[in-house]
Order: structure tokens, then sequence, then C-alpha cells
């Protein structure tokens, strides 16, 4: 008998109301075209381009999403730290320490009996803050959900390849995938590793790529070029959506497919002499 099999459709990190409109305009026919069976997406920079907030997870969950992950910019918005505490479709990193309000992983049915899938949200400490070991957590985690779910989605939330990379390979095996966030920036390394684990350095941006990571290029240059703090602002033209289908076997929780997805692709400009 042929495995079963469900499709994950992970979103990169949506920025601003650019990329929600995306998400809120392109979702449901993704949805459609890939056969899709559950959607994450990761929502910390919904709000204005940094921070989330109930408006934004609304708009995301009504588009289709099933939950919404986050990371080192899921507190800017003060106002969003309640919905945070009780909801039960949005997460943040799981550890951060003992204490933190919301949570980090949760488990979730999939349509028409096909089992349960936990989403457990990581983040890195390579050039961030320096919170608890995300590999020992992951550990942790595996150990509650064995016996509730045999898939296991990882949205790591981290600056370093090398970390993401690292993790990957610890976890091979006894996650069904580790796809990385928070550098905005689309890589093209999709696979699967040898026990059956989907990876992607980093999923990419969904909002305004005529930017720096979102940001408006003025105020991101000054940024740069002065050292000084200036205001973030975000960015409004050239909007793609990025993301990832995972397709994985229901009873093994291990990957079997990996596709890329950014929409709409780049175009090459050539410069009239």
């Amino acid at each position: 008998m042929p495995a079963k099999t469900a499709n994950i459709l992970f979103i990169g990190d949506v920025v601003g109301n650019p990329g929600l409109q995306m998400v809120s305009r392109m979702l449901k026919g993704f949805i459609s075209k890939y056969e899709v069976d559950f959607v994450i997406c990761n929502g910390e920079n919904a709000h204005k381009g940094k921070g989330m907030s109930l408006e934004a997870l609304n708009q995301m969950l009504e588009a289709g999403v099933d939950v919404v992950t986050g990371g080192n910019h899921t507190w800017n918005n003060f106002n969003f730290f309640d919905t945070l505490k009780t909801h039960e479709k949005v997460l943040r990193p799981q550890n951060y320490p003992r204490g933190t309000y919301g949570k980090g992983y949760g488990t979730y049915a999939l349509p028409n009996g096909q089992g349960n899938i936990t989403v457990l949200n990581l983040q890195g400490r390579t050039f961030m803050n320096p919170i608890d070991c995300p590999f020992r957590t992951a550990d942790w985690v595996i150990k509650q959900v064995k016996d509730k779910s045999s898939m296991i989605f990882v949205d790591m939330h981290a600056e370093a390849t090398a970390e993401k990379l690292a993790l990957a390979w610890y976890l091979d095996g006894r996650v069904s995938a580790v796809i990385g966030t928070h550098t905005h920036v689309q890589t093209a390394d999709e696979r699967i590793f040898p026990k059956g684990t989907a990876y992607l350095t980093d999923v990419g941006m969904t909002g305004p790529h005529q930017s720096v990571i979102g940001m408006q290029v003025k105020s991101a240059v000054d940024r740069m070029l002065f050292q000084t703090p200036h205001k973030y602002e975000c960015a409004t033209d050239d909007v793609h959506l990025s993301a990832v289908l995972i397709t994985l076997d229901t009873e093994s929780g291990k990957a079997v497919g990996i596709k890329r997805i950014f929409y709409p692709e780049f175009e090459s400009v050539v410069p009239e002499e």
C-alpha cells in the first residue's frame, strides 16, 4: 500500500502590510495548486514591519494560515502581549528563559484524519541574545510529543547558517523538517537529509524586496553609513512571496519531498547602452 502523505506549506517572514496583503491575496490559490493540508507562517514582522499584532494575526488566519511562528521581534509590540499569552495558534521561540509568557510549540490536527503535526519554534544564539540552548530544548520537546504526533516541524529563527545546519544534522531523523527564518533572504539549499529531515537554511521574506530586508532603503543605508539609530520604516514596493512546500509521510513523519517557492520570480533588467 502506498504511503499516505501530507503537504505542509511554510511561508517565510511576513513583513508589514505589503506582506500581509500578499498572503491574503495569494495563499488560497497556493493551497489549491499544491493541495496543501497545513500552513505555517512566520509573522514576527507582520505589524508595521517589526513585531506582531492581533489584527495581523487574524488577517493571516483568515487567509488560510493554521499557525503563526515568531522570533526575536515577537515582543516588539506590547499591545500583542495578552494575545501571545493565550492564543493557541501563535508561537514564540520555546528556548526563551523559563517563565517567559507565550508557548513555543503546539500540536495540531491535520485534516481528513491524517494525524497530528507538532510545530516547534526555536531561536539561535550565534550573533543573537544568549538565551537557552535550542538543541537541548528540541530534545525536551521531542520527548513531550513523541506519543502525540509523528510529524514535527521546526522553525529555526537564527542568524548563522552554521547554527541552522548543525541543528538540522543533530535532529536528522527525529523531526520532519528544520526550516530557517530571520535573515529575510531565501537560500537555494533545499534538501532532505539522510535520515529523512527536510532542510532549508532560510525560507526568505514575504514582503517588499525593493528594500533592505524589508526596511526602506534610505533609512537602512543611513544606519550603516553613519552608525547612528534611524527609525525603522517598512518599505512598500516589489512584493514577493517566499515559501517552501514539504511533503511528509504521515506514518513515519519523514520528509519525502521539498520544493522552494518564490513568487513572482525576480525579473532580470538589462541596462540600456
